[in-house]
């Protein structure tokens, strides 16, 4: 029982050491990645290329497929390109199966105490990742000696002996086996490590080996499959093309396992070289037979999970808060911040309606208007909660900064819906239905400032988009005039109460309290400036600074 005990605690620890490995590399490449791939797919060679590159690196043909499916869903590739990407990336992770199919036991050590070094001293940078990394690496490699260890103990023993050999190669069987320790592992690297392994100390034979390597694979696909379900249709595309060539892959591949026994094993060596070359060679395989199939599969997939068809409407657009994108911190943070530009582009349909319901007392435009500050509220709460699943610890300085200005935005949106909702029962409480129209010279002060507002919302969506420091100062200037404006137009009204304008009397509260609602909504908008300002060192202590939190204190 120890021995067993000993042999499933080296499994997990290749697990985990795999686990680290694919994070770590994310954590501190995520962008990087996203970058090359999206530079370098030009073409179908190119980007199974790119795919084998990338994968190598991460180890994880998973973790390539959830950013590509994200690509895909942001229109930025082609279904078809997308599959090649794929292709190459099973590529990739048998060529790393391959690097650790070698006695590799003498780095594990250094690796361990060097990634413990670097991980605790700059836990919080992109050294103490690295370092996480070394220690994944060292893991791994720890663990594959640790396998080798216990199972030629296990093997030993006269009772296991006898157990073996009643053993009968079923290859169905070993297909699913092979996928459902896939899935179960997270990993496929893992699975067909661990079957070379045991396949080298005896405790499997070299057939059933073969077996579990091609259900290893058909289950790093439906790995990917499962993943993606809840997303959009554009995102599971993806993988579910890459288990089409797998599962066509396999059911070629499966009648040869005997050949490949009898002709090619005897060539290669030890029983570990076979299996992890059996691996690299089924997916160099399928990659070249399958490159010039990649619009068929494509069709096939669109097919089966035809894109819907999107109407104007908000319910018609494409969502961008992807939870496969969650896997990678850097992917799932530009995801939030897309969904948070929409948001901006709702606040601004609710501000620009504004102006309409004013001038032609239109109490249906309000209605409409009001009901879309729901979706401004359902939209925080989204994005809101689709942050909150990122780790914190997985996110880099600028990444982490990121986030917060997300909030920061999503809040700052979130409020304006909020005030321009209580503009809107205003208007219709003190204007619409008791009949009152505002003076010529009022409405022309209306006027004025809310044309500012827009120009001031569209300036800020470019500030939070681009992080441009010259138009966030430009903002906070704007800010500043605003105010100035407000002022203005509130002793304006006044003079004209003094001079006995009717209009002007009878919507006195409601002017002086629509200006003061427009400089909150500015005040809102222009905020989004600090977090750039401030992360420049634009808001050091100065008189520009000074003047700002003056005038947040006199709000």
């Amino acid at each position: 029982m120890k021995h067993l005990l000993n042999l499933l605690a080296a499994i997990a620890l290749l697990v985990w050491g795999t686990h680290l490995v694919r994070t770590g590399i994310l954590r501190v490449f995520g962008a990087n990645l996203r970058h090359v791939l999206s530079r370098s797919i030009s073409n179908r060679f190119n980007a199974a290329l790119s795919g084998i590159g990338v994968t190598a690196l991460v180890q994880s043909s998973t973790a390539t497929a959830l950013i590509v499916s994200s690509f895909v869903g942001q229109g930025l590739i082609s279904l078809p390109l997308a599959l090649a990407v794929m292709l190459g990336a099973d590529i990739g992770t048998s060529l790393m199966a391959v690097v650790f199919s070698f006695d590799l036991s003498w780095l594990s050590p250094l690796f361990i105490f060097s990634g413990v070094v670097l991980f605790i001293s700059r836990q919080s940078t992109n050294v103490g990742r690295v370092g996480r990394i070394l220690i994944g690496l060292g893991l791994m490699l720890l663990a594959l000696r640790l396998v080798t260890d216990s199972t030629s103990v296990l093997t030993s023993n006269s009772a296991v002996k006898a157990l073996l050999g009643t053993l009968s190669s079923d290859l169905l069987l070993e297909i699913t086996v092979g996928a459902v320790l896939a899935v179960v592992s997270y990993s496929s690297l893992a699975i067909v490590l661990l079957t070379a392994t045991l396949a080298t100390t005896g405790v499997i034979p070299p057939d059933v080996a073969l077996g579990l390597v091609l259900g290893a694979n058909l289950g790093s696909g439906l790995l990917a499959v499962l993943t993606t379900a809840r997303s959009a249709i554009e995102v599971r595309q993806v993988p579910l093309g890459n288990l089409v060539f797998k599962l066509l892959g396999v059911a070629v591949a499966a009648p040869f396992v005997g050949l490949w026994l009898r002709h090619v094993a005897p060539h290669l060596g030890a029983t570990a070289t076979m299996v992890v070359m059996f691996h690299l060679m089924f997916n160099t395989a399928v990659g070249v037979v399958f490159i010039g199939w990649t619009q068929v599969v494509a069709r096939w997939v669109e097919k089966f999970l035809p894109r819907p068809v999107k109407g104007p409407t908000a319910g018609g657009r494409p969502h961008h808060l992807d939870p496969s994108a969650l896997a990678t911190p850097s992917l799932a943070i530009s995801c939030a911040a897309r969904e948070a530009l929409h948001q901006a582009d709702v606040v601004e349909s609710m501000l620009n309606g504004v102006l309409n319901v004013i001038r032609n007392n239109d109490l249906r435009l309000a209605e409409d208007l009001r009901k879309l500050d729901d979706t401004v509220d359902a939209l925080y709460s989204a994005i809101k909660y689709y942050l909150t699943k990122i780790s914190r610890e997985a996110l880099g300085e600028e990444e982490s900064r990121r986030w917060t200005d997300i909030i920061s935005f999503t809040i700052n949106m979130e409020q304006i819906g909020d005030i321009i909702e209580r503009v809107l029962i205003d208007i219709e409480d003190k204007k619409i239905k008791p009949g009152r129209n505002f003076s010529e010279a009022g409405m022309a002060e209306i006027c004025e400032l809310h044309q500012r507002l827009i120009d001031n919302l569209r300036l800020s969506m470019s500030v939070f988009l681009n992080g441009s420091v010259r138009d966030a100062q430009k903002l906070l200037e704007e800010k500043a005039r605003f105010r100035d404006l407000e002022r203005a137009y509130a002793a304006t009204h006044l003079g004209r109460l003094s001079d006995g304008t009717t209009q002007s009397m009878e919507t006195s509260s409601l002017h002086i309290d629509l200006i003061s609602d427009l400089k909150r909504i500015n005040s809102h908008i222009c905020s989004i400036a600090y977090p750039i300002l401030d992360s420049a060192g634009a808001l050091a202590p100065n008189r520009l600074r000074q003047s700002v939190l003056m005038d947040d204190v006199s709000r």
